[in-house]
């Protein structure tokens, strides 16, 4: 039951970051609050590919947590078993690098990537 609530959990937040990733790849003008507040407003265009590029990554790292879970994706269960670990350490250092941006609206995405660790975490230790 824990799992299942983490898998979901861990889904909506990653979701919602894959949005804010699609966004600044559109062009939306919230550069402010990503990067360390770097580019402010609209990314530049080798920017918003990144965010492209990010947004399928973090797509990636949902379909580890659900292989893990052995939820969907059993073929990938083996690479899952040690993607999964490779997620909590990056989420955890997300948290600390989302909490020491000097962008302050930055400071935002800490408790989401608190939240993204804590969940990758119950469903690595299954």
């Amino acid at each position: 039951m824990i799992v299942t609530v983490s898998l979901f959990v861990f889904s909506a937040l990653t979701s919602i970051v894959i949005l804010f990733q699609l966004g600044l790849a559109a062009g939306m003008p919230w550069g402010a609050a990503s990067m360390g507040g770097k580019y402010p407003g609209k990314y530049p265009l080798n920017m918003r590919v990144v965010a492209g590029i990010n947004a399928l990554v973090l797509a990636g790292m949902i379909v580890i947590a659900w292989a893990r879970a052995g939820r969907l994706f059993p073929e990938l269960e083996s690479i899952a078993s040690v993607g999964i670990w490779v997620l909590v350490v990056f989420f955890g250092i997300a948290t600390l690098m989302n909490t020491i941006t000097p962008s302050k609206i930055e400071r935002i995405w800490a408790p989401v990537a608190f939240g993204q660790m804590v969940t990758s975490l119950i469903v690595a230790m299954t």
